[in-house]
Order: C-alpha cells, then sequence, then structure tokens
C-alpha cells in the first residue's frame, strides 16, 4: 500500500467530513506513523526533557518543527497503535455495559494500569497535532487540532452510550429585557436523554458541561468564569468539567530551541478555584508532573482514564 505523502496528510486533517468515526482518527494516525517510519523526519530529543521528542519536516515544508511528544505516551509504531485501538475498542464495549463497575471484572484493572486508554488518545491527537504542524498558518493548525480534539473526545464517550453533543445556547440576563448572553459549549453529556422543557432549555438538571481544549493556557479562566456566570444567571449549579490533552510547549533552554515550558497556570487556576468556584472535574491525557506532585492540585485534577472509567459514570448519573 502507498505510504501517504504529508500533503496527503494535510488534505485529510483539512477534510470536514473524514472524522465521523473513532476509527476515521485510527487510520489519520496510522497513516502518519506510517509516514514518519518511511520518511524518516529528523528526531530530536529535548535535552531539558528527554521523555519528550519533536520531528522536524524536511525543506519542502520549511523545516517545521512537530509539538513537543512525550515518548511515554507517545505509540511511534503503526502496529502497536493497532492493537492497542483494538484492546480500547473491546474495553469500551464492556465500559458502556458495565459502566462505573467496569474496575470490578476480571482482568479490567489489570488494563486500566497499563495506561493505555491515555496512550492510544494521547497518539491519534498528537499525530494529528503533528500534521498540522506543518501547515503554513500556525493558527490554522492550532484551531484544527483543537476541533479535532473536540470531536475526538465526543466520540469516545458517545461509544460508551452516554449523550454527548456540542451546543449553543443563549441566556437571557436577568432585568435586562431583551439582551441575551450567547455561549457555544464544546460538549453538553448526560447518561439518560434529557427531555428539555420551558423551565430547562438550556441545560437540563441531569447534563454535565464539558470544556474540551488542547491546552489550558489562556484558556482555563474561562472555563471557571463559564461555571460562574451559568450557576449564576440560570440560578442552580451548573456542573462544568475541562479535559485538557496537555500543557507543555517548545521553549528557549540555552542554547537550545528544543526546551519544555509547561504552559499550565497553577496559581491561576488555585486562584479561580478560591474566589469563583471549584471545576467539577479536570483531567488531562498528558498531566504535569506538579499536578501529581501538588497536594492541592492532586485533589482536583486527575488523568483522562479517570474520567472516562469512573468520573463520567458519577456525573451522568446526577
Amino acid at each position: 500500500m502507498k505510504t501517504a505523502t504529508l500533503a496527503d496528510l494535510q488534505a485529510s486533517v483539512q477534510d470536514k467530513d473524514a472524522f465521523g468515526t473513532l476509527r476515521d482518527y485510527l487510520t489519520i494516525s496510522k497513516a502518519y506513523l506510517s509516514f514518519v517510519a518511511k520518511t524518516r523526519p529528523t528526531r530530536i530529543v529535548s535535552p531539558s526533557h528527554p521523555n519528550y521528542a519533536f520531528y522536524q519536516y524536511g525543506k519542502d515544508y520549511g523545516h517545521k518543527i512537530t509539538r513537543p511528544l512525550n515518548s511515554d505516551l507517545f505509540i511511534e509504531s503503526p502496529k502497536d497503535l493497532q492493537s492497542r485501538f483494538e484492546r480500547l475498542m473491546l474495553f469500551l464495549v464492556d465500559l458502556r455495559k458495565y459502566q462505573a463497575d467496569i474496575a470490578n471484572q476480571e482482568g479490567k484493572q489489570r488494563y486500566i494500569d497499563s495506561q493505555e486508554i491515555n496512550q492510544v488518545v494521547y497518539t491519534i491527537q498528537q499525530t494529528i497535532g503533528s500534521i498540522a504542524d506543518s501547515f503554513d498558518n500556525p493558527n490554522q493548525s492550532r484551531k484544527r487540532a483543537g476541533q479535532l480534539f473536540e470531536t475526538l473526545i465526543k466520540l469516545l464517550i458517545q461509544e460508551v452510550g452516554v449523550e454527548c453533543e456540542p451546543r449553543t445556547i443563549s441566556i437571557p440576563i436577568p432585568d435586562y429585557p431583551g439582551y441575551a448572553m450567547p455561549y457555544e459549549l464544546d460538549l453538553v453529556f448526560s447518561r439518560n436523554k434529557a427531555i428539555i422543557t420551558a423551565e430547562t432549555k438550556f441545560i437540563h438538571p441531569s447534563e454535565v458541561i464539558g470544556s474540551v481544549k488542547t491546552v489550558s493556557k489562556d484558556k482555563i479562566d474561562k472555563v471557571f468564569l463559564d461555571k460562574y456566570l451559568l450557576t449564576r444567571l440560570l440560578g442552580r449549579d451548573i456542573p462544568v468539567i475541562a479535559i485538557f490533552l496537555h500543557d507543555v510547549q517548545r521553549a528557549q533552554k540555552g542554547d537550545s530551541i528544543f526546551g519544555i515550558n509547561s504552559t499550565f497556570k497553577s496559581n491561576h487556576f488555585l486562584g479561580y478555584t478560591v474566589a469563583l468556584n471549584k471545576l467539577d472535574g479536570v483531567y488531562y491525557v498528558d498531566p504535569r508532573p506538579e499536578m501529581v506532585a501538588n497536594e492541592r492540585l492532586r485533589e482536583q485534577i486527575h488523568d483522562f482514564q479517570q474520567f472516562l472509567v469512573k468520573d463520567l459514570w458519577v456525573l451522568s448519573g446526577r
């Protein structure tokens, strides 16, 4: 089978009709890994964080450099990705059946502990991001990668039998007749299909709002503010969670441009928690070490697997 070129992969990422199923994501991810295996773009290991690496494309693509890739999560072999994806799909079938009780089923805790869920999700999204990094327009790159991450998370939630869709709402502002605040919600999910009545036409009491972004940089404040404003404007607690892919970026470290910087603002996160409200869950596919080491952060931030295996069922069963 002919190996896809980078131009082919770019066209696939830009195709708005190409990502209707989880297997569509697998197809382009495997195609990218096969492209890397055949063309061997320069692989550069970060001298400051050896578990992160970059690919640098050739002259035809302006020697552009990909985002940092965590080798603890990134699956480089197309064959390995295929087998781990198939195991994930089988696990999702069982998760749909057993829901929050999945960890008690024989062999399932061992699978959860293997971190394969995070590895597959991370690899699929970061292959898409790496293709997008070859675009001429970096804003186009970031926007498209973000859109496809939202869709990926939506498809995973739907795969386990939970209603999940984006939604745009317009909430009237109290005491200001004729004025309303528009809201574009990345995801709204509920285990039981909500019946929207006149009294709950915006967000049903059984529904949860999910904000899905590749990174929290310049976005975390809006998630906290969304929960605060929606709760105030609708007059009841509105559950809001955030799902992020990672929080790292390439940075200059000494003489090297291949260092790693965290884009997570821990002080802002804790400040918003105190001044506004706690979120109902924050999840990372690739959590930063400080999220595990810091007790206060550890209480609120977990990995994506915990959301899918446990917290999704608690939240959607409200």
